[in-house]
């Protein structure tokens, strides 16, 4: 399992414990025609963002957004882990 796998399981953790997984995997779902756009802010905030976040998560959240696939596979992730 690639490193960011293993931050989308701390990440799908975190929200079903807050219960918001399947709100985030809605709104991932909803948002994928701009997720793009999501993935560029992401990328231009990090000077910002890194005092929230590791680096690693920022690229893993980037990553996410811009790839279909992974946008994905992490709903169905979530979805799958739901408690």
């Amino acid at each position: 399992m690639n490193a960011h796998h293993q931050i989308w399981q701390v990440w799908a953790a975190r929200l079903h414990h807050w219960g918001l997984g399947e709100l985030a995997a809605t709104l991932l779902e909803i948002t994928s025609p701009v997720n793009t756009v999501g993935a560029q802010l992401v990328y231009i905030g990090q000077p910002l963002l890194r005092g929230m976040l590791p680096g690693e998560q920022l690229d893993a959240l980037a990553t996410l957004l811009e790839n279909q696939n992974d946008t994905s596979a992490f709903v169905n992730f979530l979805r799958e882990t739901s408690p």
